[in-house]
């Protein structure tokens, strides 16, 4: 029997993801076409790979079993392809690319110039909050704050150094004035944020080696910066942002900035990924292109 690495591919996808709709969106097809490839691949085994329900999708115990033998040799095959795609003159194929949504716009620039510099390659630019294991969900880099990047994993600094802004509307700063340090900031004025872990962010201020954390208080509690942006324009409080969600929102007047001195420049991004003994054509010419922007970002800051 010979069911293709594609369909192989789409158990791993969906076994991973736990959803159709999702591992159809990562694997560039319909979820109609990826159901029925399911379906031909159970009927030639004659036993069923997953659980459906209306809400859910999970692995059979034969499902299981078969996705346990099936992953290492599909990455033998995967590495095979990517050894053979590396003697290639010219990038091909398709690079996968997790992100924050700050740190997607942050590379989106460069990932543009790469495709114009390659137009055989393709790019898969998936922004989310959350700090996923690259490897187990099938992406050759991840773009994270330095800070962030896993230990294990080979890391390039991207872009320049962040910083927090904590601001709020020009009318709540008319009703309650400036502050001076974050002892002035009112808790219970402080929109809360959400982590992608579900832990709530505890805002941290430094000045001339003094670390404060302000542990906010507010009615509204946030896990995404353009809804909190929204509700800080809107009269709702304190919002404690990175500076690049509403630079331009400062620079209009329409946000004050609070306790400037108080957010200190801190690490910038860094792609991450991890050793890899073939990578390919298309992996390599995108490495090469950071290192180009780096070298290039290091002599203007000269």
């Amino acid at each position: 029997m010979d069911h293709g690495l594609k369909a192989l591919e789409a158990v791993l996808a969906i076994a991973r993801r736990g959803s159709f709709r999702s591992a159809a969106l990562d694997l560039g097809m319909s979820t109609t076409a990826l159901s029925h490839s399911i379906a031909r691949l159970e009927a030639s085994l004659g036993v069923r790979l997953f659980n459906r329900t209306t809400r859910s999708v999970s692995l059979s115990d034969a499902g299981r079993a078969f996705v346990d033998r099936i992953a290492p040799a599909v990455a033998e095959i995967r590495g095979a392809m990517e050894t053979a795609q590396s003697q290639r003159l010219t990038p091909s194929g398709l690079l996968r690319i997790n992100a924050s949504v700050q740190a997607g716009r942050e590379i989106a620039p460069l990932v543009m110039a790469f495709l114009r510099r390659y137009p055989a390659m393709q790019v898969d630019l998936v922004t989310e909050g959350r700090l996923v294991d690259i490897v187990a969900e099938g992406f050759d880099l991840g773009l994270r704050p330095a800070d962030l990047v896993p230990r294990d994993m080979i890391a390039l600094p991207l872009g320049k150094p962040q910083r927090y802004a904590v601001v709020a509307s020009p009318d709540w700063v008319a009703a309650h004035g400036l502050p001076r340090t974050p002892a002035d900031l009112p808790p219970k004025d402080c929109l809360r944020v959400r982590l992608p872990n579900g832990a709530l962010f505890r805002w941290p201020f430094e000045r001339d080696g003094e670390a404060v954390q302000i542990e906010a208080q507010g009615r509204l509690t946030l896990d995404e910066a353009a809804i909190a942006r929204t509700a800080v324009l809107d009269g709702a409080g304190i919002g404690f942002f990175i500076e690049q969600d509403v630079a331009d929102d400062i620079a209009a007047g329409r946000l004050t900035r609070l306790l400037a001195d108080w957010t200190p420049p801190r690490p910038g991004f860094s792609l991450y990924y991890p050793g890899r003994r073939n990578p390919s054509a298309g992996f390599s010419a995108f490495l090469a292109m950071v290192k180009e922007a780096a070298a290039r970002d290091a002599t203007i800051g000269r």
